[in-house]
């Protein structure tokens, strides 16, 4: 079996770098859910805003995926509608959960293994679903990732790891 060293870095809010990877990963969230809203339900099947947040806290640190789950939201949601403004406060606060949740990960495990992605998911998707449920006021529409969401959180993982380890490698 072959070991491959993947680079993982903490890009500082002071480095032109950190701007340019937060641009190129906000452009990726406005581009998948484009695409995927071409299917019916793909928004909330694949759940594709929050894609490029994890690969880019998790490869560039918690700053690039802060900045990324901040923007993204708010720049699809202007340009295109969605997310809908009544759910961007549930949006937002998984968003930031997993840019921390991933940064905070690759910067304790330095490695980005199936295993870690799968706890990082699981992490901002139930403290998420919490949070929401408080935001909602309903238990059930918080579930809806939970319901609906499995194969998006399958693509987080699988997805991700990919980009981390072989795509965005060096």
């Amino acid at each position: 079996m072959r070991t491959t060293i993947v680079k993982l870095y903490s890009l500082e809010y002071n480095q032109l770098r950190t701007y340019w990877a937060v641009t190129l990963f906000v452009a990726g969230n406005m581009i998948l859910p484009q695409l995927c809203h071409l299917v019916p339900q793909g928004g909330i099947r694949w759940l594709p805003i929050y894609f490029f947040t994890l690969v880019g806290a998790y490869k560039y640190g918690w700053k690039v995926g802060l900045l990324t789950a901040l923007v993204s939201p708010l720049v699809n949601s202007a340009l295109f509608g969605m997310p809908a403004v009544a759910v961007l406060p549930a949006v937002l606060l998984k968003s930031v959960l997993l840019a921390v949740a991933a940064g905070y990960a690759a910067t304790r495990f330095r490695k980005a293994s199936l295993v870690l992605l799968v706890g990082v998911v699981l992490f901002y998707q139930i403290v998420g679903t919490l949070g929401e449920w408080m935001l909602e006021g309903s238990f059930y529409v918080a579930l809806q990732d939970f319901r609906i969401g499995l194969p998006g959180m399958l693509m987080q993982v699988l997805g991700g790891w990919l980009f981390i380890n072989h795509i965005i490698r060096k």
